[in-house]
C-alpha cells in the first residue's frame, strides 16, 4: 500500500498552489474536487437525482452541471447541503481508492477540503493542513471564482474551523506569505514524506 498524505484546509487556502508544488516534484495527487466533478458528469447517476430534486435549471446548455447555480441553492438551505452531502461522499470517497490504487510515486497526496467530515481521513497516514487568515482567504476566493462575500462566508462558517483542522494536522503551512515561501515550505516537507515513506515500505 502506497504513502498517503492528506493535504487538507479551507476554501482559499491555497490547496491547489502547494498541491501543484509537489505534483511539480514528481508526486502523484488525488483531487477531491476532481473526483468530484468526475462523479456528476452527463450520464451518471449522481447528476439525474441533482437535476430531479433541484429541476433541469440547475444544468447548463450542455447538459453538464452548473456548478455556481448548485452552489448558491446548497448554501443557502442547511438541509440541501447535507442531501448533496449524503449523495456524494461516497461517490467521491471511491473515486479517489481508485485514483490512490494506481499511484507510482514515492507517495502519494491525497487533496480535500473535507478530510475529517467525510471520513477520508482513512486513506491517509500523515495530515498536512493548508491555512491562511480568513480575509485572506475571503479575498482569494472571490479572485478566482466571483461571486459574493456573503456566500464565501458561509462556506467557511460552513467548513470545519482552521482550529478544529490545525488540531488534527500533523504537518502544517501557512500560506500567507508569497509563492517563494511556499517553495520552501513544499521542498523541505517532500524531503521529509519520502523519508517517512521509505520507513513505511
Amino acid at each position: 500500500m502506497n504513502f498517503v498524505v492528506g493535504l487538507t484546509g479551507g476554501i482559499g487556502s491555497g490547496k491547489s498552489a502547494v498541491s501543484q508544488r509537489f505534483e511539480r516534484r514528481g508526486i502523484v495527487i488525488a483531487d477531491a474536487d476532481v473526483a468530484a466533478r468526475v462523479v456528476v458528469e452527463p450520464g451518471r447517476a449522481a447528476l439525474e437525482r441533482i437535476a430531479r430534486r433541484h429541476g433541469r435549471g440547475i444544468l447548463k446548455a450542455d447538459g453538464s452541471l452548473d456548478r455556481k447555480a448548485l452552489r448558491e441553492v446548497v448554501f443557502a438551505k442547511g438541509e440541501e447541503r447535507l442531501w448533496l452531502e449524503a449523495l456524494l461522499h461516497p461517490l467521491i470517497g471511491e473515486e479517489l481508492q481508485r485514483q490512490l490504487a494506481e499511484v507510482n510515486s514515492p507517495y502519494a497526496m491525497l487533496v480535500t477540503p473535507l478530510l475529517q467530515e467525510t471520513g477520508q481521513e482513512k486513506l491517509v497516514d500523515r495530515v498536512l493542513v493548508v491555512d491562511a487568515p480568513e480575509e485572506v482567504r475571503v479575498r482569494r476566493t472571490l479572485a478566482r471564482d466571483g461571486g459574493d462575500e456573503a456566500t464565501v462566508r458561509s462556506i467557511i462558517k460552513a467548513q470545519m474551523s482552521s482550529d478544529q483542522r490545525l488540531a488534527m494536522a500533523n504537518d502544517v503551512i501557512m500560506n500567507d506569505s508569497d509563492f517563494a515561501h511556499l517553495d520552501t515550505e513544499v521542498e523541505r516537507l517532500h524531503h521529509r514524506y519520502i523519508e517517512l515513506a521509505e520507513r513505511v515500505h
